[in-house]
């Protein structure tokens, strides 16, 4: 087998993202900013509310989504999804070995509040990142990566022992346990943003519950947010280096959870985005404003198997079998979310990254297990009816967890008639709640079963594969297989033979998907109505969702 250097390959390190146009008719609403010329605004829409600003406690959708907008890293996504330099001031220095980097903070890299970027604002993100009186739940995104941060993370070092240090005011250099292929992706994420150690300390407990609690160093800042309401902005921010190629003023955000209510609101020029998907896909085709954007973004079913400290009846392989096994996804795709996603039997999504040696996908080479999770009711009732038999029982009842939102309930509903008509002797029980306290269940694993997704963090199969070893930060689920954990391990440390770490990926999702782990539903597309005024905003395939960056507004026609 040919041996392959991770600093030579190419081939798990990115997906562009793709600039999105619509086209039709739309109605203006810019006004005046005051100095004659015309005020760039804005109206958008999320179907969530915003949890936190915290970039080190973050975990969500849309937050990545703000943070994104207001915050920037040694890198970020650019308008072709390719990375370039955020505060970093032209390429590091890297050691002879490979394993020391010296990154130069730009100059004219500011706060909101004045006080400039430096590199111990990235020290100190990073310490405060792996410290395990955090508790972050990305802290293993340096897990192995930078130096010493595996034993930080286990208590058995202090933080202020990262590999990562602050030579003078603009001088960061950072040093690597190992070559990591997806390092600029990575560097980008929100994690990894740097953060005023002065101002946090400040604020406290208060710290990021607000918009006046964060302070900002990119595009944008955030207005209007209180840690709880559905209406916040995106304002320009004039301290940003690069704030001369900024257009936009203003972005406004409103959470609109009914899709009929958005459409209204879209139709009479009230706002500029919203996203559309069920019905509303058929009953706009052929509209001009209407367009559909691929996601690295697949859902699945988590099957918890210890809740309050007992174990559940998820605990049982042949109960998670017949669940995984037990829904029509194609009809579920075609039917119910009628926005172009796919129905998935996998967890690494299509598309993602590349075989090192054939350039195949992903989804090409790992095959094998998808079986185990196919829609088969005869296959879904023979296991689910072992299942009952070894838990000495001929019924069971879980509940489903759900975001509150128009869509979530209908795939739930979906579902809940799906599980129930095809295993009988099990109910399942809606349970729907805010998108925040679905992300607080889920972290207190306090649920029996839930619909939730993960999408891409940057373009390799390990960002979903890692999610599912054993006390994973983002497990909160109780699946547990040594096996598995030993594969994610394997391929974590592999560095050169890229064929092999290959392999063992593979292995490790045919094992998560032989034992039924999750029960996959579908990769998503995303379809979108987007006013013709509206001009470069990206949307990305990977990493958080959408930039502002580049965007701008028209006046109508």
């Amino acid at each position: 087998m040919e041996r392959k250097s991770l600093f030579k390959s190419l081939a798990v390190i990115g997906l562009s993202g793709l600039v999105l146009a619509a086209c039709g008719n739309g109605s203006d609403n810019s006004g005046s900013n005051g100095s004659g010329e015309s005020e760039q605004v804005l109206n958008w829409t999320t179907t969530s509310e915003l949890p936190t600003m915290d970039t080190t406690m973050v975990t969500d959708t849309v937050s990545f989504d703000m943070m994104n907008n207001v915050n920037e890293g040694l890198y970020r996504q650019n308008a072709e999804g390719k990375y370039e330099a955020g505060v970093l001031d032209g390429e590091p220095e890297i050691s002879e070995d490979g394993s020391v980097y010296t990154y130069k903070i730009k100059e004219d890299a500011t706060w909101s509040n004045g006080d400039s970027v430096t590199a111990n604002d990235f020290v100190y993100a990073w310490q405060r990142l792996v410290d395990p009186d955090t508790a972050a739940p990305y802290s293993y995104l340096a897990d192995g990566i930078i130096q010493n941060a595996t034993k930080i993370i286990a208590g058995e070092m202090e933080p202020s022992e990262l590999g990562a240090v602050a030579v003078d005011e603009k001088t960061l250099e950072v040093t690597y346990a190992k070559p990591v292929p997806y390092l600029e992706g990575l560097l980008s994420m929100a994690p990894f943003y740097p953060l005023n150690q002065a101002f946090v300390e400040e604020q406290g407990d208060s710290y990021a519950t607000n918009s006046d609690t964060v302070l900002y160093n990119g595009p944008f800042a955030l207005s209007g947010w209180d840690g709880t309401n559905l209406n916040w902005s995106l304002v320009k921010n004039d301290s940003y280096w690069d704030a001369d190629n900024v257009q936009l003023d203003t972005v406004k955000y409103q959470v609109l959870k009914e899709t009929s209510t958005a459409l209204n609101l879209f139709d009479s020029g009230e706002i500029d985005y919203t996203t559309v998907s069920g019905e509303y896909v058929a009953a706009r085709e052929g509209d001009p404003n209407m367009d559909n954007a691929p996601e690295s973004t697949v859902f699945y079913i988590k099957m918890n198997q210890e809740r309050n400290g007992e174990e559940t009846p998820l605990a049982n392989t042949n109960i998670r079998r017949g669940i995984a096994q037990a829904i029509d996804k194609q009809s579920f795709a075609d039917q119910v979310l009628q926005n172009g996603s796919l129905p998935a039997d996998y967890l690494v999504p299509e598309g993602l990254a590349s075989n090192p040696s054939t350039d195949g996908d992903f989804r090409e080479d790992s095959t094998e297990g998808t079986g185990f999770v196919d829609y088969d009711v005869e296959a879904a009732q023979e296991a689910f009816n072992a299942g009952l038999e070894e838990l000495g029982t001929d019924s069971i009842t879980l509940e489903l967890l759900v975001d509150d939102t128009e869509n979530a309930k209908r795939s739930a509903e979906y579902i809940q008639g799906q599980l129930q008509t095809n295993l009988p002797g099990l109910q399942v029980q809606i349970v729907s709640v805010p998108f925040k306290n679905r992300v607080a269940a889920d972290n207190s694993q306090d649920y029996d079963l839930q619909i939730a997704g993960w999408g891409a963090d940057y373009a390799d199969p390990i960002n979903y594969l890692e999610l599912f070893v054993t006390d994973g930060n983002n497990n909160n689920s109780g699946y547990s297989n040594e096996e598995y954990d030993a594969l994610i391990q394997a391929a974590s440390d592999e560095t050169e033979d890229l064929d092999k770490r290959w392999s063992d990926l593979v292995d490790a999702e045919t094992l998560i998907l032989e034992e039924a782990g999750i029960a996959p539903l579908y990769q998503r597309y995303g379809a979108y109505l987007e006013q013709p005024t509206v001009e470069g905003v990206v949307h990305h395939q990977v990493g958080a969702s959408t930039s502002f960056k580049w965007a701008s507004k028209t006046a109508a026609e």
